[in-house]
């Protein structure tokens, strides 16, 4: 089992949408599978990666949970596709921690893998852009809390002032 040949482009990879036909196709042969009682690890892997490439987030997480009991009972050969594949998966679901930290599981094994090197760029950058995001939207939280703490504090002084007015005439 090999990792589908992958262009330069790894935002091509984390973005590619599985048709719904293929999804069916092999959610039934691995439904055929369960039934009869043992399904084979190609099997579950095709699914899984159907799944994973689905609109849907219910799915990717099903293909989520395939490739990690995958994963768990893996040769070393098949632990790079399962890894770089959660990887995507957990980049799809914005779960960018469990990316890394599965892409970097891969790394470890196979430190020269370009593939690898690519996906952990991207996962990066998507942090860098998440947690910029993170800090002007609490930023601009602070910002409104502090402009209405003002506007507070402007109208409690407007308030006085009337007031005062008022007692003085």
């Amino acid at each position: 089992m090999t990792a589908v040949a992958v262009s330069g482009n790894m935002e091509a990879v984390v973005s590619e949408v599985v048709a719904p036909e293929d999804l069916l196709k092999f959610e039934k042969k691995y439904n055929a599978e369960l039934v009869k009682g043992s399904v084979s690890k190609e099997t579950k892997f095709e699914y899984a990666w159907c799944l994973i490439r689905s609109k849907y987030s219910d799915d990717i997480k099903k293909g989520v949970v395939l490739l990690e009991e995958l994963a768990q009972k893996g040769t070393k050969d098949d632990q790079r596709d399962y890894l770089f594949y959660l990887s995507v998966a957990n980049y799809r679901l914005k779960e960018y921690e469990k990316g890394l930290k599965y892409i970097r599981t891969l790394l470890k094994n196979e430190p020269g893998n370009s593939q690898a090197l690519e996906m952990e760029k991207l996962i990066d950058k998507a942090l860098k852009k998440d947690g910029l995001v993170g800090m002007a939207i609490v930023g601009g939280i602070g910002l409104g809390v502090a402009g209405l703490a003002d506007s507070g504090l402007d109208q409690g002084q407007f308030i006085r002032d009337q007031l005062n007015t008022e007692s003085i005439q």
